[in-house]
């Protein structure tokens, strides 16, 4: 079997839905997010007919908007879950090093001592243990223990008088957004058929087993039927509400967890590695942004969250939480001034028999709650491929399929990128793009940026910056389209780029100009242009608006003050 640089198009999407509606699937995914399309990828590569049906865009949950590290979980090793522990790190270093080399990379962090001798020990140990765990699983050197000269050294800005030495440590960190869809990509260059606004609103039954589901395209209002022989519900926070739709009680029980991060431009904090401190519910990091070297990404908080499952909503009190906390290692305060983004996703976590989401598992979870249908959930982005294996491996229990192929499939644009990034001064030299323009590129769509090359090299115009305060070309915006499966204004500013959450304008100083790029390349008329850019706007508002209040249920009103597009269709 051999990859196809295949594209997410508006044509290949109304194909991909024409060829499901016909004939049956051996298996069909429901959700889109990493563990959605990580079993997309993993069935197809064992040489199954397989759909996929998202019912917004790919990683438009819980999938873009993590803390965009890969790693172990330091604090699981706290809670003595060394098998989860040790299973992450195992596909820590397959991540950065067979999977996604272009989009994963090992970052330094730093863990800032307090009190110096309990904290040195404490620490020291629990790193230790964790290096051991990982020894030879794709980071570039131990952990190191550091003097209070040595700290500031990397750490300038730490709190003078507060901070006395460090645990040096390493992990993984990459755009979860960007690999989500490069997932979604590769299971459609492998064969895949992949559909986003395309949302599961009931299944189909034959004497009581599942086999399929009734698909209804957000686009047109229109419903089809997808049969297949497997279905397997990889929906996150809306597992529940996926299982609902069977009619009968609920197997798998689903407990939601907000987790709030900010966006800080990099001169706000004078620190040369990643920071890494514990709080009373749980860590925090601060965080080199893995697609900008000008940003920090600071979080996170770990609250229950039982309101809107598709646009949780960051309140005053957890930004102000997270602030407090960050606060306490910085000799120049951050304050709300400083923040250029904000973003909220929920952690599906397995409910148990307590309240507490912090002690809650994030094991992962397969079950059959009917014949034929499969849900998987629980569990954390670094180990998404488990999950999808285990899950299609539960699908065909008893079966004779392929095993799984994925723990040595490297995703697109990885093969050949370490190449292209030795000749990265060649290749700016031969295309005219600037070298830092050309290592920007390579760290969104690795050996793929020839498809970048050959757009600009039909139409020059799309060397230009969207903007020439922002690093993105114009190419990037009608690739998003063209061959990342972009059909709304908010695919490309959110998800595609992140505009949304790296500017102080949140994107909106763009955001025509992109409509406008995009527009002709999915039928747009200038009606729908303003349209686009009028939701968008609208939304940056409602966000903003919901940051200012005070507590979940007053932010989760503000956030739905705006309409959702794919929410708007007429049936």
């Amino acid at each position: 079997m051999r990859l196809t640089p295949a594209r997410l198009s508006p044509a290949t999407r109304r194909h991909a839905l024409e060829e499901m509606a016909t004939g049956e699937l051996d298996v069909l995914v429901v959700g889109g997010g990493v563990v959605g399309a990580g079993a997309a990828l993993d069935a197809v590569t064992r040489g199954l007919r397989v759909g996929l049906v998202e019912g917004r865009d790919y990683a438009s949950g819980t999938s873009s908007r993590s803390s965009k590290l890969v790693h172990g979980g330091l604090r699981y090793l706290k809670q003595l879950d060394v098998p989860l522990v040790f299973e992450a790190l195992r596909e820590r270093s397959l991540i950065l090093h067979t999977l996604a080399p272009h989009l994963a990379r090992p970052v330094e962090f730093i863990y800032p001592l307090r009190r110096r001798f309990i904290d040195r020990a404490w620490v020291g140990l629990g790193v230790a243990v964790y290096d051991a765990l990982g020894a030879g699983r794709g980071v570039p050197g131990h952990h190191r223990h550091l003097g209070r000269r040595r700290t500031q050294e990397l750490f300038p800005g730490g709190k003078r008088g507060s901070v006395h030495g460090a645990v040096s440590f390493y992990e993984g960190q990459l755009d979860d957004a960007r690999h989500t869809m490069m997932l979604a990509r590769t299971a459609a260059g492998y064969g895949a058929l992949c559909a986003t606004s395309a949302r599961v609103v009931g299944f189909l039954e034959d004497a009581g087993r599942v086999v399929g589901a009734r698909v209804r395209d957000l686009e047109t209002g229109e419903e089809i039927e997808v049969r297949a022989k497997r279905t397997i519900v990889a929906a996150g926070p809306w597992t529940e509400e996926l299982q609902r739709l069977l009619g009968r009680p609920a197997p798998l029980h689903v407990h939601t967890s907000k987790g709030v991060h900010i966006v800080v431009p990099r001169s706000a904090i004078d620190a040369q590695t990643g920071i890494i401190t514990e709080t009373a519910t749980s860590l925090l990091f601060v965080i080199p942004c893995p697609w900008s070297d000008d940003h920090w990404v600071i979080g996170t908080t770990d609250t229950s969250w039982n309101l809107d499952l598709a646009h949780p909503a960051a309140s005053a009190s957890d930004i102000d939480y997270i602030l407090d906390q960050v606060n306490k290692l910085l000799d120049t305060p951050l304050t709300r001034r400083d923040i250029v983004g904000v973003f909220a996703g929920l952690r599906p976590l397995l409910a148990g028999g307590t309240t507490q989401t912090s002690a809650l598992s994030r094991e992962h979870a397969v079950v059959g709650p009917a014949d034929g249908l499969i849900v998987v959930t629980g569990g954390k982005y670094t180990t998404y491929r488990v999950m999808a294996k285990d899950a299609v491996d539960a699908a065909f229990h008893g079966q004779r399929v392929e095993e799984s192929r994925t723990q040595r499939l490297p995703l697109l644009g990885a093969h050949g990128y370490h190449q292209l990034w030795a000749a990265r001064a060649r290749l700016a030299d031969e295309t005219g793009l600037a070298v830092p323009t050309v290592e920007h590129l390579l760290g969104r769509y690795g050996s793929a940026v020839t498809e970048i090359v050959e757009l600009i090299a039909a139409d020059p115009s799309l060397a230009q910056h969207v903007s020439p305060r922002q690093r993105y070309l114009r190419a990037e915006v009608v690739y998003a389209v063209t061959h990342e499966g972009a059909l709304h204004l908010d695919d490309i500013l959110t998800r595609r780029t992140r505009l949304s959450i790296e500017t102080p304008d949140r994107g909106i100083e763009v955001a025509q100009q992109v409509a406008e790029l995009a527009g002709p390349l999915l039928g747009w008329d200038d009606l729908r242009v303003r349209r686009e850019v009028g939701l968008y706007v609208a939304r940056v508002e409602a966000e903003l608006a919901s940051q200012r209040q005070a507590d979940d249920a007053a932010a989760d009103a503000a956030r739905l003050a705006a309409a959702d597009l794919r929410d708007m269709v007429e049936i």
